[in-house]
């Protein structure tokens, strides 16, 4: 038989290439399907679908798009080996493809009819389950002129509940970035998938199993005595109390500090070290294997060989390691352009890799050991190892108001002051502090101007930070501080980020020669004060960040160092809540990571996320019982990539049931949550956000309400989000309709009108449209009608596609995947004039609403009314 890989084989050689020649096994459970995103001569996507052993092969310049309306040109190229799926990575230069490759999408797919007759003849369809792609989806063949190299194809999305209009969404745009760290898909290769998950320690909850405490008990042992372990050379290692025995854990968060205004009033109970100028980065040392990570868990091993090699010849004691990679000058004092120059260049055996903490050791957890404790534990360590390159950050001196002055005069960043008997906490602490010489922070890139003069590349960087609503706000532009290199590195970075649309708000950037890209990539940046508008002063640019994602970048506020004192999230106290709220995790709870932090603008934990559903529990369930549900979850925090959950294998998710599968047949079946024990189960499986439909399963195909959400567009202030409920509650009393109302946690408002179940989805759907384009056409100035950003500058777009069968609207109480962490809350109409934001209530204040709970909503369900009379005000004909 030919060699179906003969033509992929020939066009690489895979002496010089990290491709795959062949391999990869056919999965018994279900076809796979991958989508690489490739940095060739162009941009493009490769779609890849596992068929007869190989995987069938499609460049999609444009990438996929939800909007059943366009149709992406799919090139047919030569099929891949199944091994390929795996593959991320650079394909060199000269060869075939060169350029990088990342798994952008990942998951399974199922024919629709006879795949190989769809395949022969064309018109291939299917449905797909991945990460980013969801639903039904066809390949369709054109008609070439017969001498084509290359076949062209359309890959078109089918209607279905998960189309969606381009001027809406666009997947290529807001889900850029790689998935291959995430486990593949449920309910798909569901065993496979649960086996992985598990195996990476983020598995949902086993009933039987009890939950691992957040803090374990140190265990006890004589004051006079250490503990001692053996390294796996066999050389004594003296463990102080409070240690405990646990396995290396394979991933880990590292403490983060708070920046302050001024030096702690007891500086003696204080270490302080220099503030390097460089990037953070954990080494994990197991059995003489090391791996290199950046804060936001990026594996940099490879980019680190000789640091990786130098941590192997020391063979240090299995743990994990915290400190600064930073390059010196001739002065010996850390500069991050020269870093910035070691990777550029190539030369990162110029990099050192300074110490200050480790949190494993030797097997034991030192989490719960004091830092001056575990900071001796690390000098021994370091000190028997004996490295030029691998140093231990010792004190910088004990009065820390002169240190601030020393380390400006000589040219440093900063310094790091931490509790002497702080424990190590995987967040940001107070406990941990930063002081800074001058202002500097990171900043995001969204766009840049063009040079003058003699100048080459670009003439200035326009900087932006996130809000908490997840704007991108204009902080002014940076023109100093580069030189030819770095200009023409930053130019080429830029061009192939180039959009024909602002990531700014509407003429949020003065002037007009600009040029806006893609806000992906983070610029450090020095400046002398920030202005009344909120631009910085005097910038000069430092260099660019990998090690941290753009959207986690917000404007950097130094809290007073009298407040530092105050509890963190974590132990802060909380109103007791109504009688039946409990608040405390069941012993059948196996939390996960509990320390990782979820949110970093605030520093809330996933077991603090917990410990809210817990608490907000109940109150919850009036809103979530009998309706399919939908997850969003972040399994690396809320400002990585989010996971929309629809369908999944419940079997390790107590409390978790799924639906009839005849309620919806052409996908698999849906969720319900039966129990308080349900919601806690998805939150351990990172859940954050909880959605919910318009109809209770046993009547299904008659929704029981209908949703509007008051969606504010670029430059509405809140007085008007309050006028426009209040328009919106009035005009559905005309038409004799209850109305409920609720905060979405985000920006906006929610009105709920409870109905009688007459009606099906599409005839609710078209009168909820109806009320939104007579509100529109009324007051054009006031509200849009569509829903693009363009189209509702200055004005309030009422979402009525929450209404469409499938669509979902977050749940009262649910918390949102945004920084700040609102949530929604249910309002009576009279305290709408008090609210101050969509965000009042978050998961760090909630128990200040606890006491009002569901009251505001009394009688929903009672308040339901038909919808014939209405239609019939409106001159709506169902």
């Amino acid at each position: 038989m030919p060699d179906a890989l003969a033509l992929y084989k020939a066009k690489r050689n895979f002496d010089i290439t990290s491709e795959p020649a062949e391999g990869g096994v056919a999965n018994t459970e279900a076809l796979t399907f991958v989508i690489q995103k490739h940095w060739a001569t162009r941009l493009h996507y490769d779609f890849r679908l596992e068929l007869d052993g190989t995987m069938k092969s499609w460049a999609v310049p444009k990438g996929p798009s939800y909007d059943t309306l366009d149709k992406r040109m799919a090139v047919h190229v030569e099929d891949h080996p199944i091994s390929y799926a795996d593959f991320e990575g650079t394909i060199p230069p000269k060869q075939y493809g060169a350029g990088k490759v990342i798994i952008w999408d990942k998951g399974t797919w199922s024919p629709i009819g006879d795949p190989h007759e769809g395949y022969r003849k064309g018109n291939l369809k299917f449905e797909i389950r991945g990460h980013k792609m969801h639903g039904r989806w066809v390949l369709i063949r054109m008609k070439g002129r017969g001498d084509d190299k290359q076949e062209p194809w359309l890959l078109i999305k089918e209607k279905d509940e998960y189309a969606r209009p381009a001027d809406e969404f666009s997947v290529v745009d807001e889900m850029p970035d790689s998935v291959k760290k995430l486990p593949m898909p449920k309910p798909a290769r569901a065993k496979v998938a649960a086996l992985k998950a598990e195996a990476d320690g983020d598995a949902p909850p086993k009933p039987a199993r009890k939950r691992a405490a957040a803090k374990a008990p140190a265990k006890p042992a004589a004051k006079a005595a250490a503990k001692t372990t053996r390294s796996r050379k066999g050389s004594a290692l003296a463990i102080p109390e409070g240690a405990v025995a646990a396995a290396l854990p394979d991933d880990f968060a590292p403490e983060l500090a708070t920046l302050v205004d001024a030096p702690p009033h007891d500086p003696e109970n204080w270490v302080f070290e220099v503030k390097f100028d460089g990037y953070r980065m954990l080494a994990r040392v197991e059995n003489g294997d090391v791996r290199l990570v950046t804060r936001n868990a990026n594996d940099w091993t490879a980019k680190l060989k000789p640091l990786q090699d130098e941590l192997a010849r020391m063979a240090l004691p299995d743990g994990w390691y915290d400190g600064e990679i930073v390059v010196n000058d001739e002065q010996g004092k850390p500069n991050f352009g020269l870093l910035q120059m070691a990777f550029d260049g190539v030369r990162t055996g110029d990099i050192a890799f300074f110490l200050f903490d480790a949190p494993y050791c030797g097997g034991y957890d030192l989490r719960e050991v004091p830092l001056i404790e575990r900071r001796a534990v690390l000098e021994r360590v370091l000190k028997k190892a004996k490295s030029d390159k691998v140093r231990f950050s010792a004190e910088f001196g004990d009065n820390p108001a002169e240190l601030v002055v020393a380390a400006c005069k000589i040219g440093l960043e900063g310094v790091i002051g931490k509790r002497r008997d702080s424990r190590y906490v995987q967040r940001r602490s107070p406990e941990w502090i930063k002081l800074k010489c001058g202002l500097r922070q990171e900043f995001v890139i969204g766009g840049f101007t063009d040079p003058k003069g003699s100048r080459k590349g670009i003439g200035s960087l326009l900087l932006g930070t996130y809000d908490r609503e997840g704007k991108l706000r204009y902080a002014g532009n940076v023109g100093s501080g580069f030189n030819h290199a770095s200009l023409k590195d930053i130019a080429a970075r830029l061009e192939a980020l180039r959009t024909g649309d602002s990531p700014f708000p509407p003429r949020a950037v003065p002037g007009r020669q600009h040029h806006w890209v893609k806000p992906v990539l983070v610029a450090e940046v020095s400046f002398s004060e920030w202005t009344n508008t909120g631009s910085v002063r005097h910038p000069v640019f430092q260099g660019l960040r990998e090690d941290k994602p753009a959207r986690g970048i917000t404007r950097e506020e130094p809290r007073h160092i009298d407040d530092i004192a105050k509890p963190a999230l974590a132990d802060a106290p909380v109103k007791p809540p109504p009688a039946g709220l409990h608040g405390k995790l069941p012993e059948s709870l196996r939390v996960t990571n509990p320390e990782r932090v979820v949110d970093p603008s605030t520093g809330i934990t996933k077991l603090d996320v917990i410990r809210y559903y817990a608490l907000v529990g109940e109150l919850m369930m009036e809103h979530l019982k009998r309706r399919p549900l939908t997850l969003v979850r972040a399994p690396s925090g809320i400002s990585a990539e989010l996971v929309f959950q629809k369908h999944a294998d419940v079997k390790k998710l107590p409390g978790v049931k799924q639906m009839d599968a005849a309620l919806d047949p052409s996908n698999p079946p849906m969720l319900e949550i039966v129990g308080v024990e349900g919601i806690l189960s998805v939150a351990q499986w990172n859940a954050i956000e909880l959605h919910t439909q318009n109809a209770f399963a046993k009547s299904y195909e008659t929704p029981d309400r209908m949703v509007f959400d008051l969606d504010p567009g670029e430059g509405v202030e809140w007085p008007a989000m309050q006028e426009a409920a209040q328009i919106m509650h009035a005009f559905l009393e005309e038409l004799g309709l209850p109305a409920f109302l609720k905060t979405s946690g985000g920006k906006g408002l929610h009105v709920v009108v409870p109905i009688k179940g007459e009606y099906g989805w599409d005839t609710v759907k078209a009168f909820s449209q109806a009320i939104v384009r007579h509100l529109a056409g009324t007051l054009p100035d006031r509200f849009a009608f569509k829903s693009g950003p363009k189209n509702r500058v200055g004005k309030i777009f009422i979402d009525y596609l929450r209404n469409g069968r499938g669509a979902t609207t977050v749940c009262a109480w649910s918390a949102r995947a945004r920084p700040g962490m609102g949530i929604s809350v249910p309002l009576a109409w009279d305290e709408l004039p008090k609210l101050k934001s969509s965000t009042q209530w978050t998961v760090a204040n909630v128990h200040t609403r606890l006491d009002k709970g569901n009251a505001p909503w009394e009688g929903f369900a009672k308040a339901a009314k038909g919808l014939s009379k209405a239609m019939k005000v409106l001159g709506f004909e169902p």
